[in-house]
């Protein structure tokens, strides 16, 4: 049974099914507002954890799997919540985000940074963000969208990073 855009998904939803629990990003999607920003933290603090755990080649296979599983289970939670996009659903910000902090140097200023600036392409969601964020209800294009914000982010980071040194 669907769930109405209007409402937020309650805890309940989150553990009814593996596939929104991830969805949900663990339930930092459940956040009362700016769950995607809630959703782009829980990223930040998860790859700190574990970080220092694997190699940068291993964490991108997993970053790999990770985004091909989010297309299905974000697909399969908005089906059930009736929205495809709803805002409680951040695996999209979430894994993204980590690659965006794989390519980061580590430390705060510079996460800070990649922080701020994946936000603003999030929110804003330039060409050809805007195109999959419009045009393409799916899994696949709520993942899309963010993956675009990561490529625009990386690009400023690598902007101002030839800039200053």
């Amino acid at each position: 049974m669907a769930e109405s855009t209007k409402t937020r998904p309650s805890l309940k939803f989150l553990l009814a099914d593996p596939a929104h629990f991830i969805a949900l990003g663990c339930g930092s999607g459940l956040a009362p507002w700016a769950p995607g920003t809630f959703g782009t933290l829980f990223a930040w603090l998860s790859f700190n954890v574990f970080r220092p755990f694997a190699s940068d080649f291993l964490l991108l296979a997993l970053f790999a799997v990770a985004y091909l599983l989010g297309i299905w289970v974000i697909d399969r939670t908005g089906k059930a919540i009736g929205d495809p996009d709803h805002g409680s659903i951040v695996w999209d910000e979430i894994v993204p985000f980590w690659l965006v902090l794989l390519l980061t140097p580590d430390t705060l200023l510079w996460q800070a940074t990649a922080f701020a600036l994946f936000r603003v392409f999030d929110i804003t969601k330039p060409q050809p963000a805007r195109y999959f964020d419009q045009h393409v209800k799916n899994g696949f294009g709520v993942m899309a969208d963010d993956l675009v914000a990561a490529g625009y982010t990386l690009l400023c980071l690598a902007l101002l990073k030839f800039v200053l040194f």
